[in-house]
């Protein structure tokens, strides 16, 4: 192994990318190179591509994970990461096994990506998504009173602003929710890419998530959307489970949600990774700690 331990950093050092397309292509690159998607673990059955709706330019869909045995099985609906520019249920596929593997009916979310559908469109699909779910859950053996919703990155930035949203929802009760490096205030991301112009290539790759996804002139009134900064409605989400990796630029966003979960008197719980970089839930291989993630969060949704 090399010195730096990021497989992922390492491949994006070593080809910077130069637009949404170049960055979409060298993360499926990626996980192809790195074998994240290797040695799936054994599951009752998986279904891709499952249609939700037609959209005018796409189809929303998702890849549902069966668990082995008898339902109804406890419900998780997952908003994979990318950067709302990139990503897809086929790269968090390994992810959504392991849960299924622990008895959880996934529901790995296709939705819409940026620039080619800013907000709200990739937003509206995850609702769009959830409720779905919980109308069709009973064909796939789910129970919809154990309903939880996760992500990674930009995922956790989607599921806890989907959770906040539907917080009182007639149909829709979610229970529990995961938040795996996520991103839960746009101002502090925001603020980590102004200075003096000069901008280093990370830096440069936030701009291009966040400016395909909220558009390069977005003001302040966007970013405090609860929609986009879910920070602003914590008050509003279920028991939350939040990770992140001490070497993660996200670990300052993740400690101030549980904060404010806390003073809300909302139920949470903090597991914060050494020398984890972001995305290491990818990289078992490499990462024993990806293990143990998974394993803390599952026991997490089973109690």
């Amino acid at each position: 192994m090399s010195e730096n331990k990021d497989p992922l950093a390492n491949i994006f050092n070593v080809r910077s990318p130069k637009n949404v397309h170049d960055f979409r292509n060298i993360l499926e690159e990626a996980v192809e190179v790195t074998g994240a998607n290797k040695n799936l673990p054994e599951i009752g059955n998986f279904l891709t591509e499952v249609e939700i709706s037609k959209k005018d330019d796409h189809s929303l869909t998702t890849d549902i994970h069966v668990p082995k045995g008898e339902g109804p099985f406890p419900i998780l609906v997952y908003m994979h990461g990318g950067g709302w520019i990139s990503g897809s249920p086929k790269t968090h596929r390994k992810i959504c096994h392991r849960f299924a593997e622990a008895g959880h009916l996934v529901f790995n979310v296709d939705y819409a990506l940026a620039p080619e559908n800013p907000f709200p469109e990739g937003f509206d699909e995850c609702l769009e998504a959830i409720r779905w779910v919980v109308d069709n859950a009973l064909e796939y053996e789910g129970d919809v009173d154990r309903l939880s919703v996760g992500g990674d990155s930009a995922g956790g930035n989607l599921a806890a602003a989907c959770a906040a949203t539907l917080t009182g929802d007639i149909k829709v009760d979610i229970k529990k929710i995961l938040l795996i490096y996520g991103v839960f205030d746009f101002a502090t991301m925001a603020e980590s890419i102004e200075g003096d112009g000069k901008m280093q290539e990370a830096d440069l790759m936030v701009e291009m998530m966040v400016g395909s996804y909220l558009g390069a002139d977005r003001d302040e009134n966007t970013l405090s959307d609860s929609r986009i900064s879910p920070i602003h409605v914590a008050e509003k989400l279920p028991p939350a489970h939040i990770l992140c990796g001490t070497l993660d630029g996200l670990i300052t966003g993740s400690k101030l949600l549980a904060k404010k979960l806390s003073e809300h008197g909302i139920q949470n719980e903090e597991f914060y990774y050494e020398n984890m970089p972001h995305g290491f839930l990818h990289f078992e291989e490499f990462f024993p700690e990806a293990r143990q993630a998974i394993d803390r969060m599952v026991k997490f949704l089973s109690n």
